[in-house]
């Protein structure tokens, strides 16, 4: 899954119509780029696909400050569905950090309901993952080195953290927390 396809698309939707500099410029704000690993020629090409696939529409030029013009664009119903799809499908995935972090970025683009659905199914796969990394650590493989046995220690506590951070999103969204897409105006 891509984190820029749903991060570029969650840009153009939030802002209306925008052309790609201006992405680029909001993404970078974000820092995007450590998190998401988001380069900034990968901003245009996504923004190019997502025009081939009918994601965005493009809705005109404006001159560039010293270059070409700037297509400007805005999301089409299409890429409305597509970038909910994406979001629910990175709250879900409990392997994927970069596309979660993305998903997080882009979580006022779900209702509240999908939202909080989306997290109960997170923190169920995160509760049989540590299940499995426990099991694993009382019963390791005959000449497995204890040095890979701390890496397990190393993930039980990574997954830990992720829970109890999943578990309070999950209180917050609850208590009203947030703007979501079925509470705009």
């Amino acid at each position: 899954m891509s984190a820029t396809k749903m991060l570029v698309l969650g840009v153009v939707q939030a802002a209306g119509e925008v052309h790609g500099y201006q992405v680029r410029r909001e993404l970078l704000s974000w820092h995007a780029e450590n998190w998401a690993n988001v380069k900034p020629g990968s901003i245009y090409h996504a923004l190019k696909k997502a025009a081939r696939d009918g994601l965005v529409d493009e809705v005109g030029a404006q001159p560039g400050d010293s270059g070409p013009d700037r297509i400007r664009y805005r999301i089409t119903e299409s890429g409305v569905r597509e970038i909910v799809a994406l979001v629910r499908a990175a709250l879900r995935d409990a392997t994927d950090n970069v596309t979660l972090n993305a998903a997080i970025a882009m979580l006022p683009a779900l209702t509240r309901a999908e939202a909080i659905d989306d997290l109960g199914v997170r923190i169920v796969e995160l509760e049989k993952a540590l299940q499995g990394l426990r099991d694993w650590m009382a019963n390791p493989q005959e000449g497995l080195p204890e040095h890979v046995r701390e890496q397990a220690g190393l993930w039980t506590n990574q997954v830990n953290a992720e829970l109890d951070w999943a578990r309070k999103l999950l209180a917050r969204l609850n208590a009203g927390a947030y703007t979501m897409a079925d509470e705009h105006g």
